[in-house]
């Protein structure tokens, strides 16, 4: 019962065209849909459900929301009551507020993020089919990401103040979705402070992440690539494109991921991320980072963390 995967991101671009074509011909995504307000749905090639991300014209980039998917419709009730409980106001919002999507649930994460979860979008199928797949398609596009994988959401941090809203987040996530912890940042005296929390819902090592900055945002939305070679191949398209590359190809310590961070024209940074890093179970214990190693535990190789990592989001 409950969420089973992440659905689709929503964000804010400022120049759809330089977008969509970003969005297609470096990460290898397809549109899928473009309704009457000009938002444009698309989707990678190894995902069946009809989009994965949306795109919405603004003066400005950034996050509008993030959607998980659950097992079951009656799944939506249980889980309403579960967010009520914790003092969160649910919207219920019909079939159709999002093209082909069932109806959904809509709130605020407790640092404000707006989330929704869903039982049902139109299913169009992955690009190799269900009978009989080949291993990818004959039209593979840029990076050619299998799918969306996860997303990173900054969170108010300022223990000064009593406020650590990724503390706040975690316990949220666990209690009322059912989420657990695969591995932390901490810091402080004796680690007292959460910095950064990583949480799955599945044998991934994160479906989603809350690290702690200035104010609520997006850091990341991430794609799944299959090997380190493809994280170089990804490397060398954003290179061909004039895409500006944030971190070039390197490794966690968080999770184990091979990664490289590049910025969509809008400036929403986004991730290639390839690995399966470990099997994260309930029963796995908690893997914590420590202060004097959170350098080591973003990028692995170097232990060096540049500021503007954290700073700078949309």
């Amino acid at each position: 019962m409950g969420v089973m995967r992440i659905g689709h991101i929503s964000i804010k671009v400022m120049d759809m065209a330089a977008s969509v074509n970003h969005y297609e011909k470096v990460v290898g995504m397809k549109t899928t849909h473009t309704d009457a307000e000009g938002n444009v749905y698309l989707k990678c090639w190894d995902e069946w459900d009809k989009y994965s991300v949306i795109l919405t014209p603004s003066d400005q980039a950034g996050f509008n929301h993030v959607a998980y998917k659950v097992e079951r419709d009656s799944d939506l009730d249980a889980l309403a009551e579960r967010i009520g409980a914790h003092g969160i106001a649910v919207e219920h919002l019909a079939a159709g507020s999002l093209p082909d999507c069932g109806r959904m649930l809509r709130f605020a994460m407790p640092s404000g993020h707006e989330m929704r979860l869903f039982a049902q979008k139109e299913c169009v199928g992955t690009d190799v089919g269900s009978t009989n797949p080949d291993p990818w398609p004959d039209d593979v596009r840029g990076a050619g990401a299998h799918w969306l994988d996860h997303c990173l959401l900054m969170c108010e941090f300022d223990p000064a103040n009593g406020i650590n809203k990724v503390a706040e987040n975690t316990r949220f996530f666990i209690e009322a979705l059912n989420f657990f912890q695969t591995e932390q940042i901490t810091v402080g005296p004796d680690g007292a402070f959460q910095l950064a929390s990583f949480l799955s819902h599945s044998s991934k090592p994160h479906d989603i992440a809350f690290v702690g900055g200035e104010r609520a945002g997006l850091h990341h939305l991430s794609f799944f690539l299959d090997s380190w070679h493809d994280i170089l191949k990804a490397g060398d398209i954003m290179a061909k494109n004039r895409v500006r590359i944030d971190v070039a190809p390197t490794r966690h310590g968080l999770t184990r991921g091979e990664t490289i961070y590049f910025f969509d024209p809008s400036g929403n940074r986004n991730e290639t991320f390839a690995g399966l890093g470990y099997q994260a179970q309930r029963d796995k214990p908690v893997v914590t980072w420590t202060e004097d190693q959170a350098g080591r535990s973003i990028f692995y190789h170097t232990g060096v963390l540049e500021e503007s990592f954290t700073t700078v989001y949309t």
